[in-house]
């Protein structure tokens, strides 16, 4: 860019022509991201402001993104975030960036867990319509590999007990939810749901829990202390302090022998790559994505053998996991779930059509007196 006068449309141009030749595959998409972000403008407010000139502060913004860009940078990594279901998460180098596969592994993990009661001054839907209701997300195909899924048995557990790692997140948890949601919930006596967010990353999956699910209590754990770091931002950006606690360390290393067999639920986007298949992977994944939280060996399930076993001794009688996979493991991984002793093991596709999700329950226990031959 020349030292003239520079208007929107003519930086939008020239952004768009300069990612063209570099190979930008969304080349207008990616403009318009770059500039709503050095303006400071919605993308909208954009085409209504052809004519306003860039600051001399904006223009060097802008140049420094287009050259990070042009350099094959992903482009949640330059603006900073990105949204994600029903929440913008912050996002930086060195910690994966959330993808809507991920999504669907939410969508999965959430019909895992009891529908939260309503609060009292709603107006409830019939019954029968209430039962028949169910989100998009959850028409996606998928294949059953085991036995029905079993009734939820018993109780949720109360939140982890004052003096664990996580204490603060789940302490306010067993408390209730939060207080613009207390006065809603004061008739409800059900407990908080125990939740483990393996391999949080960014802390996208255990905050969408929390906020999309009241009672969800979430501890979330990470290797990568960038990646730790990164989610307690997001916890805290989001209001949830109360309900998710980050804890860095491998898988469930950190939470308490004592708590295994209470939780409602475990999810994990581990590193699921196949080693083989890590050096085909699109430019700005491969050069700029922490190869540590892509890579899952050399058939991809490594972290599924080792999740699996923890998830058994975690999850209480009847709760359930979700993993999310590459395309090409889901089927061995539903293997090592069944010899596990999980019922209702189920391979749900992506919004591709792509094979991505796992899910499947630990068996419930049998009722009192029942024959457990």
């Amino acid at each position: 860019m020349s030292a003239d006068v520079w208007t929107v449309k003519a930086a939008l141009d020239w952004t768009v022509g300069y990612l063209e030749r570099k190979g930008d595959e969304n080349p207008r998409l990616s403009a318009e991201w770059l500039l709503s972000e050095a303006c400071e403008l919605s993308r909208i407010q954009l085409y209504v402001s052809f004519d306003r000139p860039l600051t001399g502060d904006e223009r060097d913004r802008l140049r420094d993104f287009v050259q990070r860009r042009g350099a094959g940078e992903p482009l949640q990594y330059i603006t900073g975030e990105v949204g994600f279901r029903h929440i913008t998460v912050k996002v930086r180098p060195g910690v994966l960036i959330p993808r809507p596969e991920t999504e669907v592994l939410v969508s999965e993990a959430l019909a895992l867990l009891p529908v939260p009661e309503r609060p009292r001054w709603v107006d409830p839907e019939p019954q029968e319509a209430a039962e028949e209701a169910r989100p998009a997300e959850e028409a996606l195909p998928s294949r059953d590999l085991g036995d029905d899924a079993p009734a939820r048995a018993g109780e949720a557990p109360a939140a982890l007990d004052a003096g664990t790692p996580a204490a603060a997140a789940v302490d306010a948890g067993a408390a209730g939810v939060a207080d613009a949601d207390a006065d809603a919930n004061a008739a409800s006596s059900a407990p908080p749901l125990r939740v483990a967010d393996l391999c949080t990353g960014s802390g996208c999956i255990a905050c969408s829990l929390a906020f999309e699910h009241p009672k969800a209590s979430v501890v979330a754990t990470d290797l990568s202390p960038a990646a730790v770091s990164l989610a307690q931002e997001n916890v805290a950006a989001l209001g949830l302090e109360g309900r998710v606690g980050v804890l860095c360390c491998d898988l469930g290393e950190k939470i308490p022998d004592r708590l295994m067999g209470t939780f409602d639920l475990v999810v994990s986007n581990p590193p699921y790559v196949p080693t083989a298949v890590v050096a085909g992977l699109a430019p700005e994944v491969r050069d700029f994505e922490p190869a540590l939280a892509l890579d899952g060996g050399a058939d991809g399930n490594d972290f599924v053998r080792r999740i699996l076993p923890w998830a058994a001794r975690a999850l209480r009688p009847g709760a359930g996991f979700a993993l999310e996979l590459h395309e090409t493991c889901l089927d061995a991984a539903a293997n090592i779930a069944c010899d596990l002793g999980f019922s209702d093991v189920r391979i749900t596709c992506d919004l591709a059509g792509r094979p991505r999700v796992l899910t499947g329950r630990r068996p419930a226990a049998p009722a009192a007196g029942a024959d457990a031959r």
